[in-house]
């Protein structure tokens, strides 16, 4: 049954668990004023997601290997880095099954979603262009025309308004069809009608690498690892990682490592019963061997001490919408 809804988030960690129930598993960079709503649509075959971000912020998504996702921003500006790639106006992300890639934004924004059953968006495909239509193997940047890229927008709009406004309006099944059917073709006119972007050797290098640098990260984050250990691992030079990261995260590896930390910690004091945890064997469990060290990067990210964290009575997470 078609449905709907709309929430605003100031804790990250509801965010990305929002998000991870549409198959998108986010792991964001922290931020000291965090606060993105979310809006989504579920109807027969899509689902449709609005998610806007009052911050800029690094995020390495993964993408359900089981659902097809177009992306795009709903705004031609301010403009996303998808992969290291900064989108030109009116062009959208065709992800290919189970994609993984960064994602940058400089300023705050907005970012669209659409997701279906890739043999339904087969089928739709090639009923619809009326010639053989087949998933990318590798996620690929198109740059539809202006305008099926700005139907392509209006109509996914048009959409999450409806859910925050209206939802009632979307669970009527009737009315869900009409409009998933508008939106089924104007993405497929628009994935069927375009130029695909060309991506350079140097460009895939880098995302080879990056998806190595966040494997290693998934299972040793709470290991100290210095650079010439850290690039042993993920298989490439220090030049060649800090290149990478600099293309794909504007950051240094050490920067974003130390932000991963940071934010793992958080999250456990933030949970954590004030009596139970010691935070100089926190900090040393998740790599931080020098305590001072750990309060000082740690307070300049979040604007308090961890103490502060760790002895706060758990607040809202959400906001009234």
């Amino acid at each position: 049954m078609p449905g709907s809804g709309t929430r605003t988030f100031i804790d990250p960690d509801h965010y990305e668990a929002s998000l991870r129930r549409a198959q998108i598993e986010t792991v964001i960079t922290p931020h000291r004023k965090f606060q993105a709503r979310l809006t989504w649509a579920e109807l027969h075959d899509l689902k449709v997601l609005r998610c806007e971000e009052g911050f800029s912020r690094v995020a390495y998504v993964s993408l359900g290997p089981q659902l097809s996702f177009v992306t795009f921003p709903a705004h031609l500006e301010p403009l996303p880095v998808w992969r290291g790639t900064e989108l030109r106006p009116h062009e959208i992300i065709f992800h290919s099954r189970g994609d993984r890639l960064h994602q940058s934004t400089s300023r705050p924004g907005v970012w669209s979603v659409i997701a279906l059953n890739p043999v339904q968006l087969e089928y739709y495909g090639r009923a619809l262009s009326g010639k053989p239509f087949s998933l990318p193997p590798e996620g690929s940047i198109l740059g539809p025309s202006p305008r099926d890229a700005a139907r392509l927008r209006r109509l996914h709009a048009q959409i999450c308004r409806l859910a925050e406004t209206k939802p009632r309006i979307l669970s009527h099944s009737e009315v869900a069809r009409a409009l998933e059917q508008d939106l089924i073709q104007a993405l497929v006119a628009s994935l069927t009608t375009t130029a695909v972007r060309a991506q350079g050797v140097d460009k895939r290098d880098h995302a080879s690498i990056m998806i190595r640098f966040e494997e290693v990260l998934a299972q040793r984050l709470s290991d100290s690892l210095r650079m010439p250990t850290l690039c042993e691992l993920v298989g490439v030079t220090q030049q060649a990682l800090r290149s990478s990261c600099a293309v794909f995260l504007g950051m240094s590896p050490t920067r974003y490592v130390l932000l991963r930390r940071l934010r793992q910690v958080r999250v456990t004091l933030r949970d954590a019963a004030p009596d139970a945890v010691n935070i100089a064997e926190l900090a040393q469990g998740f790599g931080f061997e020098q305590l001072a060290r750990f309060a000082t990067a740690y307070q300049a990210v979040f604007g308090e001490a961890p103490s502060t964290t760790l002895q706060r009575a758990p607040g809202p997470r959400f906001a009234t919408p």
